[in-house]
């Protein structure tokens, strides 16, 4: 058999010049979709709040990006923290600090590559972005403590990867509301749904080596406790509509999104990492139904 990893070394970034490749690996360029979740919290509150096209395009870009270089950056910090452990683990024993591939001093310098990076584009935004964009490095330097310290991980993933929410539509906006809290929320649910089903495909490497997470504190009772995210984000979601005045298309329009979350439920099966995998980067079409839907809410 073998063994599950979601490392991707044979794609495209094996045409990269051979010193760069354990870099790309490093923040994760073989696999888009944690990009893509970091990114859709923000493209939720451009399509809710954004002034027009022209604007929407400009922070598109520019989150786009920014999203690639910080999700990036936070691969490096987890790595840092979690590379003895990530020796450990089958899926992850092949990550570039694990093996090996990049030193320690090389990844912090590298670090500081991409937060210079990600400094340009935020100084590109909405002075409160500024303070937002300080504050989001807290649970981003905490997340790899908190596999060793709770059971819910998840959750301080949640904060992280659901900031654009808020960032996104203070770089739209100038300011933050009800409307903005509610899409913060829901967000947050919605990635302590999905990276509960990501977290199963390491549950038993975890369980041997100690690292917590909403995967082994639920187990077998993991679909009860999703249908609670999914069925929250939604309703957050509806909530962030009506505080945001969405028309009347917007309600409909969720249909699609829950209907794709109620289905993820149903297929699960934890035993199974490789179908974790799928149903966890299946959520990139949920958010950017989500999206759409915002957008209908504006016709």
């Amino acid at each position: 058999m073998i063994p599950h990893t979601d490392i991707r070394a044979r794609g495209w970034v094996a045409q990269l010049p051979e010193g760069w490749r354990p870099y790309a690996l490093l923040m994760r360029l073989d696999r888009p979709i944690g990009s893509w979740l970091l990114f859709l919290p923000a493209l939720w509150a451009f399509a809710m709040a954004a002034p027009g096209w022209a604007e929407g395009v400009r922070l598109i870009l520019l989150f786009g990006l920014g999203s690639v270089v910080m999700r990036g950056a936070g691969c490096v910090v987890n790595d840092l923290w979690d590379r003895d452990l990530d020796r450990k683990v089958t899926r992850t024993a092949g990550r570039p600090l694990a093996s090996g591939a990049v030193r320690p001093g090389q990844a912090l310098a590298f670090i500081g590559v991409l937060m210079l990076i990600g400094l340009a584009i935020l100084l590109q935004l909405d002075p409160l972005c500024w303070l937002l964009g300080v504050i989001s490095l807290v649970p981003i330097v905490l997340y790899p403590l908190a596999k060793r310290v709770t059971d819910f991980p998840q959750a301080v993933l949640g904060l992280t990867f659901s900031w654009g929410a808020p960032m996104g539509y203070a770089a739209a906006t100038g300011r933050l509301d009800g409307a903005a809290l509610a899409l913060y929320a829901a967000a947050f649910l919605w990635i302590l749904g999905y990276d509960t089903i990501y977290a199963h495909q390491d549950r038993e490497d975890d369980a041997l080596v100690g690292v917590r997470s909403t995967a082994r504190r639920f187990g077998e009772r993991t679909r009860p406790f999703l249908v609670f995210c999914y069925a929250g984000m939604v309703a957050l979601m509806l909530v962030a509509g009506a505080l945001g005045g969405a028309g009347p298309w917007f309600w409909p329009a969720m249909l699609a999104p829950a209907a794709v979350l109620a289905w993820q439920i149903g297929r699960l099966d934890i035993h199974d990492p490789a179908l974790c995998l799928r149903l966890f980067q299946r959520n990139r079409e949920v958010g950017l139904l989500v999206a759409l839907a915002f957008l209908a809410g504006r016709l």
